[in-house]
C-alpha cells in the first residue's frame, strides 16, 4: 500500500499509530523496515493512549522519520496526540535537529513556546498543568532548602535546559522546606541585598513555617512572602486594617450582591461599598471604594486570577479553604494567599494583602 502511494506521487508517507498502542521499540522497528523499501520522506503520527506519544515520535525520528504530526499541548481525541511542546525543544535543543523552517538561530526558535502553549490552553479552555514539561508553571521551580541552595550555585544540577530558551523562568518557591537561600533570593528580587546571617532572614523563615503549620501554602504567592520578609526587616506592613465588613446576597424579586467595608488606612477610617456579581467581587469593589479615597495610585491594580482550594482544616475539624489571588498594576504582577474556615474571610484577607503589598512597594520606590 505504501509503495503504491509512493508510485502515485505521494511526497511523504506518514505512518499512523492511530490507537496509541505501540511502544517505541516497535515504532523504531517499523520505521526502519519501511525505510528499506520507501525512499520518499517518512512521517509519524502518534496518539498518547499508552502515554508514549512523545517517546514514540522521537523514536521514529531516530529511526529515520523526518515529518512529524502533533498538536500544541498534546490536544486530541481520547488521550490526545503527540505534544509538540515537548517534542520540539527535545529535537532542537537536545538532539540537534534543524526542526522548524525559519532563518533564526536554533537558540532563538523556541523563545515563545510557553506563550503559544498558554494561549492554546486559554483558547481551548483546557488548562495547562503546572507540571507540564518545559512550559509548566512548576517545570523549573525549586522548593527544598538544600535544593534551592544548590540551584543558586549551579542551575544545571537541577535544570535540564536554560528555561529562557523556551520562554519559561526559574522559580524559587519559599515554603516550610525552603532555606535561607530562597528567602535571600526573594529579598534580592525586591532590591534588598541581605547577608545570609541577617537575623531577619531566620525570622521570616520561621514565620513562614509557623503559618504553613496552620494551613497556609506559599507556593508562588510572591506578595505574601515578600510582606513576611519586609515585616521581619522592620517595614510597616500593617498600615491597612479591616475594622469591619459585611456581605449580602439577596435573591428574589430584586437580586442584590452587596458588600460594605470599614478600613483603617494609615490611621484614617474610611468606608467603602461595592455591588458586584458575587460576594468576592462585591468585597473587592468595597475595598477599592474605600482605598481609592486615600490612595488613588491603587486605581491601576487589577485582579487577574482567583483560585480557591478546599483542604482539610489544620485542626482536623473539617474543611477549610486556601485562596490564591493574582494582581497586576500593568507593570508588575504579584500574588497573595490566605487560609480560613470561611471562604469570604480568606478572600478578604488575600485581597487586603494584595493591596497592602502594592502600597508598601509604592512607598519604597517613592522614597
Amino acid at each position: 500500500m505504501l509503495e503504491t502511494a509512493q508510485e502515485a506521487g505521494a511526497e511523504t508517507i506518514v505512518l499512523a499509530d492511530t490507537n496509541g498502542g505501540n511502544t517505541f521499540t516497535t515504532i523504531m522497528e517499523v520505521v526502519g523496515k519501511v525505510r528499506e523499501r520507501i525512499k520518499n520522506k517518512i512521517g509519524i503520527h502518534t496518539h498518547n493512549d499508552s502515554g508514549l506519544a512523545v517517546a514514540n515520535t522521537l523514536a521514529a525520528v531516530e529511526a529515520g522519520a523526518r515529518h512529524i504530526q502533533g498538536t500544541i499541548n498534546g490536544l486530541g481525541e481520547r488521550c490526545g496526540n503527540a505534544d509538540l511542546v515537548q517534542i520540539l525543544p527535545t529535537l532542537i535543543l537536545k538532539m540537534g535537529y534543524n526542526a522548524l523552517k525559519t532563518n533564526v538561530p536554533q537558540s532563538e526558535k523556541l523563545k515563545k513556546l510557553k506563550t503559544i502553549s498558554t494561549y492554546v490552553a486559554e483558547a481551548s479552555s483546557i488548562p495547562l498543568s503546572p507540571y507540564h514539561p518545559y512550559v509548566g508553571e512548576y517545570a523549573f521551580s525549586h522548593k527544598g532548602g538544600v535544593h534551592v541552595d544548590a540551584v543558586l550555585k549551579e542551575k544545571k544540577a537541577y535544570e535540564h535546559i536554560d528555561p529562557s530558551l523556551i520562554g519559561n523562568i526559574t522559580k524559587l518557591i519559599v515554603s516550610e522546606q525552603a532555606g535561607r537561600a530562597a528567602i535571600l533570593q526573594e529579598a534580592l528580587e525586591m532590591g534588598l541585598a541581605l547577608s545570609k546571617d541577617d537575623p531577619a532572614i531566620g525570622e521570616a523563615l520561621q514565620e513562614i513555617k509557623n503559618m504553613e503549620a496552620k494551613g497556609y501554602r506559599f507556593d508562588n504567592a510572591t506578595g505574601s512572602i515578600r510582606l513576611v520578609i519586609l515585616k521581619a526587616l522592620g517595614y510597616n506592613v500593617d498600615r491597612l486594617k479591616v475594622i469591619s465588613w459585611r456581605t449580602l446576597v439577596e435573591k428574589g424579586p430584586t437580586d442584590r450582591v452587596e458588600a460594605v467595608a470599614i478600613l483603617q488606612v494609615n490611621g484614617d477610617i474610611v468606608h467603602g461599598v461595592g455591588n458586584g456579581v458575587g460576594p468576592v467581587h462585591a468585597l473587592d469593589l468595597a475595598l477599592r471604594d474605600a482605598l481609592l479615597r486615600k490612595l488613588p495610585h491603587l486605581e491601576k491594580v487589577k485582579l487577574t486570577n482567583y483560585k480557591v482550594s478546599v483542604v482539610e482544616a489544620a485542626e482536623g475539624t473539617g474543611a477549610a479553604v486556601r485562596v490564591f489571588i493574582e494582581f497586576t498594576d500593568g507593570q508588575m504582577s504579584w500574588a497573595c494567599t490566605a487560609y480560613s474556615r470561611n471562604i469570604l474571610e480568606a478572600s478578604l484577607n488575600a485581597l487586603i494583602e494584595g493591596y497592602t503589598y502594592k502600597m508598601v512597594v509604592h512607598d519604597m520606590r517613592v522614597k
